[in-house]
């Protein structure tokens, strides 16, 4: 019987502790490279680029006026579709203008109804309104004995009749309301229908006013002054010494 101690040959005694794991050689570290950009970020720069060229080139054709401005997307506009001009009448004049006047009138005028409060019916307008008067020479009214000539003495008379005043012709763009007032009737009446010619009063008044002021502001006195002077220089110019104006009593 063999002996259990006796060990056959070829076998190693038992492993008593477990070899050393080699070390695994780590590789030298490569220098890092530069990370690219995504195809998302690359995406937004290219769009970015693009829209920049795209505004660059709206700025440029605004700069000449080639497109218009959009500063303000809701601005007023304004369409004029008036009609041509209709021609109704013609006629000659044989007027000399000789002079003018501006004037400014303030018209307040006040409608309103009896034994009713102002507030419930009541219509002020104050108005600034500022015309011209002409005042003129109409030469069609001379007499067929209103010019003698001496051609030897070389003078020369002459008989106008009175300068006549014109009506006030207002100057829209001078003229303005400053404030209108309105009773609670007058408002709502007004919200339903609507009449143009609520201004016509104060503007007739302001001319009958602007009339009246001319009359007595001595333009057709500076009117014979201005005539006499044009028709001296005129016939003085012609070669008459004496050159005499008069006019007729208006």
């Amino acid at each position: 019987m063999a002996n259990s101690s006796d060990v056959s040959p070829g076998v190693t005694e038992p492993t008593r502790e477990y070899p050393p794991v080699p070390e695994e050689s780590t590789p030298p570290a490569s220098p890092e490279q530069p990370s690219r950009p995504s195809g998302f970020a690359r995406l937004l720069i290219f769009t970015g680029f693009v829209f920049a060229l795209l505004v660059a080139a709206c700025l440029g054709l605004r700069a000449i006026n080639v497109l218009p401005s959009f500063d303000n997307p809701f601005s007023d506009r304004t369409t004029d579709r008036s009609q041509p001009v209709l021609l109704q009448s013609m006629r000659d004049l044989s007027r000399y203008v000789a002079a003018d006047g501006t004037f400014q009138v303030i018209v307040d005028l006040q409608e309103s109804k009896e034994n009713i409060p102002d507030f419930l019916v009541n219509r002020r307008t104050l108005f600034v309104g500022s015309g011209t008067v002409e005042q003129y020479v109409d030469f069609s009214k001379l007499a067929d004995e209103a010019l003698v000539v001496d051609n030897d003495k070389k003078t020369v008379t002459i008989t106008l009749p009175a300068p006549e005043q014109g009506s006030a012709a207002l100057d829209m763009q001078k003229s303005y309301v400053v404030a209108e007032q309105r009773g609670l009737l007058d408002r709502i009446g007004d919200a339903f229908k609507s009449d143009p010619g609520k201004q016509q009063k104060v503007y007739a008044l302001a001319q009958q006013r602007i009339t009246e002021a001319a009359q007595s502001s001595g333009l057709s006195d500076r009117a014979k002054q201005n005539t006499e002077q044009m028709l001296r220089s005129l016939f003085t110019r012609l070669g008459y010494s004496t050159v005499t104006v008069t006019f007729n009593s208006p």
